[in-house]
């Protein structure tokens, strides 16, 4: 069973944004269901990309088609009253996400503030689609996300030489999505099983399908790599936790 925690919807039916001259294909509801209809999928996180910018409309209907079990990653600017992120959370939305590798989003001035925010208003986490090469570099910006409520940072932190600096995160509680290998510079196999020495709860899964823009798409070997590695570091009982417990407790699903 899994929890897919990083997916992205692409409906032409509602706004989209070029991105650096980049306007992705479509892949609706029902592409992803058939996508991953045999991958044990019962749950997932939508996470909004830097094609769709502050648009919700497609987040509400990917959420009311997708079902129970099915949560929301949103993109917000950092003035969003209160009332609006409630209403959001109501209709399943959990996190708010910064891209700041594409832009699309809020923007790493507003990190601090917003982020104390939106836990504060609704309980959401922060998630990170962040090089973390910046971080290593920028010990300022290590410590404001260390002290952040709670966050998680998107496909391993992209790169080997930012390891060393994601897991000093992880052991002050972020958490971290094994993600998108097919746009990383680094071993999977080896930045998860450093993740899972300093806190197996850390981890979770998602195939990022589509994959936009990545050198590789998605392949179900992905999860077996990720199955096998987990299962060599911290026994068959961490499994289970990696591909569900962890990421259904973060994105609260049950709420």
């Amino acid at each position: 069973m899994l929890f897919d925690a990083h997916l992205h919807i692409i409906d032409p039916a509602f706004p989209l944004q070029e991105n650096n001259g980049f306007l992705p294909d479509p892949f609706t509801v029902a592409d992803y269901q058939e996508r991953v209809r045999d991958l044990g999928v019962r749950g997932g996180a939508v996470v909004s990309g830097s094609f769709q910018g502050f648009d919700q409309t497609y987040l509400a209907d990917a959420l009311q088609r997708l079902g129970r079990g099915f949560v929301g990653v949103t993109q917000l600017p950092a003035d969003t009253p209160d009332e609006d992120i409630r209403e959001l959370a109501d209709a399943g939305v959990r996190a708010v996400r910064f891209n700041l590798k594409r832009g699309g989003s809020a923007g790493l001035e507003d990190l601090d503030h917003f982020a104390r925010r939106v836990f504060e208003v609704a309980g959401w986490h922060t998630e990170l689609y962040i090089d973390t090469r910046t971080v290593a570099a920028d010990a300022a910006l290590q410590r404001t996300i260390a002290k952040l409520p709670a966050v998680s940072i998107d496909h391993l932190g992209m790169h080997a030489d930012g390891l060393p600096a994601l897991c000093e995160l992880v052991a002050a509680g972020v958490r971290v999505k094994a993600t998108g290998f097919g746009r990383v510079d680094l071993d999977p196999a080896r930045a998860i099983k450093e993740i899972l020495r300093v806190n197996p709860a850390a981890l979770m899964v998602g195939t990022d399908v589509p994959s936009t823009r990545a050198a590789r798409p998605f392949r179900d070997a992905d999860l077996d790599l990720i199955r096998q590695t987990v299962g060599e570091a911290a026994g068959d009982s961490a499994v289970e936790d990696v591909f569900w417990n962890n990421a259904a407790r973060w994105y609260r699903v049950a709420d």
